[in-house]
């Protein structure tokens, strides 16, 4: 006797419906939902950032309870010091949220491994810390502790940006400069493929 086999209809009815939508669609849709949600954050984080670095006696206004017999209009030099540089990380994280957004077209990166969200922006924003908590004086130890962590993030992540894995790569032959050919055939070190590719330009 043949075997007869059952084919189950409704799951070629679910797969043809697949087959008629588009891949890009759902993607095209996650994409920009993504992209609303991170321009929505990044706006408020913005406002809040604003608020914290340009006009910081208004959040001195709002936590006022109204029980005080003596409201304080001015700021005190450690509010005032601690407001101004936690508003300038929310800058940065406002700007890698936009900075970060999915897209259909990427732009290429200069250097592929260096491609953290938060490299960019923390470490400029950094930057700018650490030379304000530089030039103030009046909190005493916590400016000279801030510029050390600040400098430090700052200074180490625009080195990664400008030198980190361009000197160990070859532009030429994309061999790894740590490799040697001394005392062993290394046949992937940079100076045999060098040699090699200037004998092919010769060719």
């Amino acid at each position: 006797m043949s075997s007869i086999e059952m084919q189950d209809l409704s799951r070629r009815h679910d797969d043809k419906k697949s087959a008629n939508v588009s891949p890009g669609i759902s993607s095209v849709s996650e994409d920009s939902t993504v992209n609303l949600w991170a321009v929505v954050a990044a706006t408020l984080i913005f406002t809040l950032s604003l608020c914290l670095t340009i006009f910081p006696r208004l959040l001195r206004f709002l936590s006022e309870t109204g029980t005080e017999e003596h409201a304080r209009v001015a700021l005190s030099p450690l509010e005032s010091f601690l407001a101004l540089h936690f508003g300038i990380l929310l800058a940065a994280i406002a700007a890698a949220l936009v900075l970060n957004m999915p897209s259909s077209n990427p732009i290429a990166t200069r250097n592929e491994g260096n491609n953290h969200p938060l490299l960019v922006p923390l470490s400029f924003a950094c930057s700018l810390s650490a030379f304000l908590a530089y030039n103030t004086n009046n909190v005493g130890s916590l400016s000279t502790l801030v510029w050390i962590l600040s400098a430090t993030i700052g200074g180490w992540g625009i080195w990664t940006m400008l030198f980190a894995g361009s000197s160990l790569v070859s532009k030429k032959t994309g061999a790894d400069k740590r490799t040697s050919a001394f005392l062993f055939g290394n046949k992937n070190a940079a100076s045999v493929q060098k040699k090699s590719w200037k004998q092919e330009q010769r060719r």
